[in-house]
């Protein structure tokens, strides 16, 4: 079918355009500079900021997929708000069958972040308009390029020791960003999922500073950890944005989800799209391959 993926250049969109077209679909690729995309899919223009270029790129969608958030901007939950809605609007003007959305991890019972309420905001403007939605909510994906990743990544390795807020004892079910992808491909194909809204998770459930344990082990590493349950969000992230390349803003938003568990309570999606996620190890050593063979093709490693 023919299948719209906004987000196209992002860090899940850039793997979900190729999977969709390995699965036989015509897929159009939307970005806000197409003489620049090199990706798979014939690049489309459209900017979610615009509405007026969404009809324009939605034309001939069957179904559509929304791999967008404004996570570096001060005000992104308006910013992904107005995007949501008019993206929505304008998929159902052009007559898009569904949209497929992934968004965050989180038990709507809990008192979710600015993040997470923001993205579960998304998930409910985009169907706004009549649209059916299928929504995917994952934790923390682990992939090379992957901010929440990134961080983990960094400090193990900027760090021979390092302090860690209360934050770092909460639990999380990471998921290895090729099966993200694979549910994403395989909801297209089960009519089933129309509608609904699925949790993903990898095979393992852990805590940050498990996470942080687990990829110093696996690189040969021993930094010392040292809880201080006392660091608050807003030094963490001023911390963050010294040993990481993650900016302030970004980080007090990710660090503020860190305080919800985000573990699978409802595994239905794996009944629907069947297969075996990696657990944590084997996602951690498909990070670290994507890595060092993109370090490769542009000649050094950061």
């Amino acid at each position: 079918m023919r299948v719209l993926v906004a987000g196209a250049s992002g860090f899940v969109g850039s793997r979900v355009c190729p999977a969709l077209v390995r699965a036989g679909h015509d897929v159009a690729a939307m970005t806000r500079k197409p003489g620049d995309y090199a990706g798979a899919g014939d690049a489309v223009y459209g900017d979610v900021a615009d509405e007026a270029s969404l009809d324009d790129a939605l034309e001939g969608a069957e179904a559509a997929y929304y791999l967008v958030h404004s996570l570096q901007d001060n005000d992104f939950e308006q910013r992904d708000a107005d995007a949501a809605r008019a993206f929505g609007a304008a998929a159902a003007r052009a007559g898009v069958g569904r949209i497929v959305y992934l968004g965050g991890l989180g038990d709507d019972n809990d008192e979710l972040s600015a993040h997470l309420r923001s993205r579960r905001e998304v998930e409910s403007l985009l169907g706004e308009a009549g649209v059916p939605v299928t929504a995917l909510r994952a934790g923390i994906v682990v992939g090379h390029g992957g901010i929440s990743w990134e961080i983990t990544r960094q400090l193990v390795e900027h760090l021979p020791a390092m302090v860690t807020p209360r934050w770092a004892q909460t639990r999380t079910q990471p998921i290895a960003v090729s099966d993200v992808v694979r549910y994403l491909v395989g909801v297209l194909e089960s009519p089933e999922t129309t509608g609904r809204a699925f949790e993903l998770g990898g095979a393992d459930v852990l805590t940050y500073v498990e996470m942080m344990r687990g990829l110093a082990r696996i690189e040969g590493r021993s930094p010392v950890i040292v809880p201080v349950p006392l660091l608050t969000a807003r030094l963490s992230s001023l911390w963050l944005s010294l040993v990481t390349d993650v900016d302030v803003a970004t980080g007090r938003t990710l660090i503020d989800s860190m305080a919800n568990e985000v573990v699978v309570r409802d595994d239905a999606i794996t009944t629907l799209v069947p297969f075996e996620p990696l657990g944590y190890d084997d996602a951690v050593l498909e990070a670290l391959g994507d890595r060092a063979r993109a370090g490769r093709r542009s000649g050094a490693v950061a």
